[in-house]
């Protein structure tokens, strides 16, 4: 059985990045090979020289929807409200602090108004409000008012909401940023796009990638769901190149996890459909050959995601512990480095 404490280490609060580096593709970069447990040390600008020619990069192109209201209860109380995922017609689940009766009524300005219709009684904070506009309008509101939502453990207020968004954000509905590929500039990904093939997929990032597990035997974890597509033209772009031999590789575990819920025999499937995948080791990857990511916090979904890609059966190393694996050697390596950690933080490829 695995253990919570099985993926856990010690981290010194002032690696926590509170603000994104500029430019973007100056954050460092730890390269480590799976296979051999080598580590080396670079920056993220290095990538066309650090990737085979024959690498295809696959990016999450979903688009994070500045989801954090602010209101006013008809007590006049005040009241903060989270939108995470919409229900069409005005209404969208949400999570509100405090918890909200049924039937209770915010502000948010003069011209926008929301009412508690619904409460999951399984989740003390989590309601579904109808809004007063409809959806267009509500939608053009929402982006004057909202607030781009942040992980809980960064402190400073975005001073710039783009810092949150990817560069080739399109689509979708995101309570939190696919945050590996925030690392790209214009530049730098126009110059891979020169050299290596490019793929975009769209996965809606959920407040769930931030929910902690609370149970000892980890496999138990209820795992949470999200909205993925991936077309056709990219499952027929993808499965070519994979043919042909170029290796798949994932910028984040959004992609991650997109890519690996739609592969059946090894061949990617044109979906439009919710996951609620859990990876952990030990885990057979059937797609993805290589991975971009950030590094993760103890105990959660994302580092046992990472665990499990870097240790049998993909590699030689069985895993018993984070700390003793080659994963958490190079968290270590990370940590001796001064390298910035979580969604702001630097970043590592995994080959």
């Amino acid at each position: 059985m695995l253990h919570l404490n099985d993926f856990t280490y010690e981290l010194p609060e002032e690696l926590i990045a509170q603000e994104a580096i500029s430019p973007r593709d100056h954050a460092r970069l730890l390269v480590l090979n799976r296979q051999s447990g080598k580590i080396s040390h670079h920056y993220f600008y290095d990538l066309p020289k650090l990737l085979p020619p024959s690498t295809t990069i696959v990016v999450n192109n979903t688009k994070v929807f500045p989801a954090r209201l602010r209101g006013t209860k008809s007590t006049g109380g005040k009241v903060e409200v989270l939108l995470t995922s919409s229900l069409g017609n005005s209404r969208y689940h949400c999570l509100t602090r405090p918890g909200l009766s049924i039937g209770a009524q915010v502000t948010f300005s003069s011209h926008l108004h929301g009412t508690v219709i619904g409460k999951d009684p399984s989740k003390e904070i989590e309601r579904t409000i109808q809004f007063d506009q409809k959806e267009a309008t509500l939608r053009t509101l929402l982006s004057q008012l909202g607030e781009m939502p942040t992980p809980p453990y960064i402190k400073k207020m975005l001073s710039n909401q783009s810092d949150y968004q990817t560069i080739y954000a399109k689509y979708g509905f995101s309570a939190a940023a696919p945050t590996a590929g925030l690392h790209f500039t214009q530049e730098l990904m126009h110059k891979l796009q020169k050299t290596h093939e490019w793929a975009e997929v769209t996965l809606d990032v959920g407040l769930g990638t931030f929910l902690p597990v609370k149970v000892d035997d980890i496999t138990t974890h209820p795992m949470h769901s999200e909205h993925f597509t991936i077309t056709q033209t990219v499952a027929d772009k993808l499965n070519s190149a994979k043919i042909q031999g170029s290796k798949i590789l994932a910028i984040g575990t959004t992609t991650m996890r997109t890519l690996e819920s739609s592969t059946k025999a090894q061949v990617l499937q044109p979906q439009s459909r919710d996951t609620s995948i859990y990876i952990y080791p030990p885990h057979q990857f059937q797609y993805v050959d290589a991975l971009i990511t950030n590094f993760h916090l103890p105990q959660s979904t994302l580092l046992m995601l990472v665990s499990a890609f870097t240790c049998s059966p993909n590699t030689p190393y069985d895993f018993t512990t984070f700390k003793n694996s080659i994963l958490g050697r190079a968290y270590q390596e990370a940590i001796k480095e001064r390298y910035r950690f979580f969604s702001f933080g630097d970043a590592m490829l995994i080959i």
